[in-house]
């Protein structure tokens, strides 16, 4: 049965099971109606930070663009431009076993494409969430549902997956940004023209 987490809840993934290496992020959400006209498109990303919490270069950041780190630990399985239908909306594969050590933490995030300009934010969004999933298994390890506490913010910091030790732990964060993904890079230290 999978554990269901809160907004700061930080629980250990690979002690609690042992020889886990090979996982798939799950992340999803709906948009509510609303008469804005335009089509939402959200766009799930992984950043791969040192302990300094930036990214070691542009190749840290995975997303649509860059779907395969040079490690092959973090791989983007594609760009979901409706978010239409169950389940997950997009997925990131990740290797535990293949992150280089120097990352500390893979973050998790998701973008509103073109939020400012369409007038659109997470206010506009339900139904969010990310999960864990044992890829050999196909097993729900975790999951953390947003809940509806955003408004303005067109950018957001689901979770991380982060080092303890040898272990690895993970982090239902929850934390909006405005700014979209210009300020979500700048954070983890992307400069983006």
């Amino acid at each position: 049965m999978a554990i269901s987490l809160q907004k700061g809840q930080k629980v250990d993934l690979t002690k609690s099971n042992p020889g886990l290496t090979k996982i798939v992020v799950g992340l999803g959400w709906d948009t509510n109606k609303y008469d804005g006209g335009s089509a939402f498109d959200l766009d799930a990303a992984a950043f791969l930070v040192t302990e300094t919490s930036k990214v070691g270069s542009d190749g840290d950041f995975v997303f649509y663009g860059n779907v395969k780190h040079t490690s092959e630990s973090v791989i983007h399985l594609g760009d979901n431009l409706t978010g239409a239908g169950d389940g997950d909306d997009e997925q990131v594969k990740v290797d535990l076993s293949k992150v280089p050590a120097n990352i500390q933490k893979l973050c998790f995030t998701v973008t509103i494409n073109e939020g400012e300009t369409r007038k659109q934010n997470f206010g506009m969004v339900s139904n969010a969430f990310i999960r864990l999933v044992d890829e050999v298994s196909n097993t729900e390890l975790m999951r953390y549902d947003l809940g509806e506490e955003f408004s303005i913010e067109t950018a957001v910091v689901v979770a991380e997956l982060y080092r303890n030790g040898t272990e690895w732990k993970f982090n239902a964060i929850g934390s909006g940004f405005q700014g979209g993904l210009k300020a979500l890079c700048a954070n983890y230290g992307i400069d983006v023209a």
